[in-house]
């Protein structure tokens, strides 16, 4: 393709691909300590640790809570979708972004909204409830946006030889959104094995939660090792499930032209029950979480609103996302410069490795770099640095995505042109290459800053003593039933986190 200059393996500048192979070696950390912890306390004692009744308690919990919720997360994500998206459901733009609005209020916000009401909430059932209601909108958002994009073509051919509504939904519509709805179920399952502070007030066990009780009150690592092994495990099964159930087949338009919107299908009597379902998902997701927040605000008789400590946790919050976000975002940009500029399989094979941290719990995450600083560099344990370093491992694949982007729509012959009217290779990135790659910079480092401001678990663990942000105050009144005291840290995360969900409802909008 013109103006695209692709590199053999073995033409990679030296440097870059020492600094891509140091960011992709941190990454791999938590990963390499499952593994090399697993061999290296033998297979007698490995074994011991993880075939015992507790953990087989743990494995039926997890896999039932993650199934459960990833099945009910993209019926109700599709159907949803499909009100909103392809009907001619009565306030479509309104209900879009409240049915998106859930991704503002952490799940263990969501969790604290319920169980400061009822205590009936408690368990299996309760907990299904409750995660589905916080995470069905990662399901919601991307089978509404494959929605939008569906030629009608395919589905007035299918009526024209005689298929009736539903034949036309299921066998035409159904496997075009099975993309979609996998993934946003992929990602459903991957953040409910590594939920903790919902959970926890749930009192409903899972390995996320056995893991950082092991380490914190019993002060077990070797069990609470064992057990992030077999997390692990459990992430490598779906992430593999996942990769076979959506096969290889191609769901791209192949046509000349451009696609049609397809027309909204009428309702009619079904319209009032339609708003009411609807109205019905909002009021459970939303209503009730910020209703809790808003009456333990008023009447919650231990709340003071200590102005000291809220401004103090909320400026240690914004440090934390800025700093944490510059650094995932410098340690992005030479990983998606070489993907995209020097392509080969050295580059991918460094591209994709940075991804394993995404795809491990927190909770790993952290135990990795707690055993791994004691033992090797100890000076780390307990600093910023090693928090930092926690959150780059965990959040660079949201700044990645976002830097490899705009990298791949600068075209290099751009640098070409400014180098033959003599600017040098500083002028040439400061002048034309950093101006067009900077919005997808910005929205990478905007999306791993509102990751960390509402992080729980990592921050739990790894944070200074003294140290404490939103999330964490938050929890620390949680554990002492302080309900009122808590409800200004939640109310603040919320905050900081619409404005975010907000813009990524809004292009829908303007289509819808």
């Amino acid at each position: 393709m013109a103006g695209r200059r692709v590199r053999r393996d073995g033409a990679y500048p030296p440097l870059l691909l020492a600094v891509c192979g140091a960011v992709a070696l941190v990454t791999a950390v938590p990963l390499l300590f499952v593994v090399g912890y697993a061999v290296s306390v033998g297979w007698d004692e490995a074994w011991r640790l993880i075939v015992r009744p507790r953990v087989g308690e743990l494995l039926v919990n997890t896999t039932e809570l993650t199934l459960g919720c990833m099945l009910l997360c993209a019926v109700l994500g599709s159907a949803a979708a499909w009100l909103v998206h392809r009907t001619d459901l009565p306030g479509r733009k309104v209900w879009h972004v409240l049915l998106a609005a859930p991704l503002a209020v952490p799940a263990f916000v969501t969790s604290f909204g319920w169980v400061s009401v009822t205590g009936a909430v408690e368990g299996y059932g309760g907990a299904l409830l409750i995660v589905t209601l916080a995470y069905y909108p990662l399901v919601y958002l991307p089978v509404a946006a494959t929605l939008r994009g569906l030629d009608p073509a395919l589905e007035e051919t299918a009526r024209s030889l005689g298929l009736g509504s539903w034949a036309v939904f299921a066998r035409v519509v159904l496997p075009q959104l099975r993309p979609a709805v996998l993934g946003g179920a992929l990602l459903v399952g991957l953040h409910l094995l590594a939920e903790f502070g919902a959970l926890q007030m749930l009192r409903f066990p899972t390995f996320t939660t056995a893991i950082y009780d092991q380490y914190r009150s019993a002060y077990d690592a070797q069990a609470a090792n064992m057990l992030a092994g077999v997390l692990v495990a459990c992430c490598a099964v779906l992430l593999f499930a996942e990769l076979r159930l959506r096969g290889r087949r191609r769901y791209a338009r192949l046509g000349s032209g451009a696609a049609r919107i397809a027309p909204p299908a009428r309702l009619g009597l079904w319209s009032a029950p339609a708003l009411l379902a609807v109205l019905g998902v909002v009021a459970l997701a939303l209503g009730v979480p910020l209703a809790s927040l808003a009456h333990w605000l008023w009447v919650g008789a231990s709340t003071a609103f200590p102005i000291e400590t809220l401004l103090r946790t909320t400026g240690t919050a914004l440090g934390l996302g800025v700093m944490a976000a510059l650094v995932t975002t410098a340690c992005a940009l030479p990983v998606a410069w070489l993907a995209v500029r020097h392509r080969g399989r050295v580059a991918s094979t460094l591209e994709r490795s940075t991804y394993i941290g995404n795809s491990l719990p927190g909770i790993v995450v952290a135990l990795a770099l707690i055993t791994v600083s004691i033992r090797f560099v100890q000076p780390a344990y307990q600093t910023t640095g090693l928090l930092l370093a926690a959150y780059m491992i965990m959040f660079l694949p949201r700044a990645l995505v976002s830097v490899r982007a705009a990298i791949a729509q600068a075209q290099p012959v751009l640098d070409d042109v400014a180098h033959s009217l003599g600017a040098g290779t500083v002028a040439t990135l400061r002048r034309v290459t950093l101006p067009l790659v900077a919005p997808g910079v910005a929205a990478g480092a905007a999306l791993v800053f509102l990751a960390v401001v509402t992080e729980l678990t990592a921050t739990l663990l790894l944070s200074p003593t003294g140290t404490h942000t939103l999330a964490t105050q938050f929890w620390s009144e949680v554990r002492d039933v302080d309900y009122g005291a808590a409800a200004p840290y939640a109310v603040l995360m919320v905050l900081i986190s619409a404005p975010a969900t907000y813009l990524l409802t809004a292009t829908a909008r303007r289509s819808t």
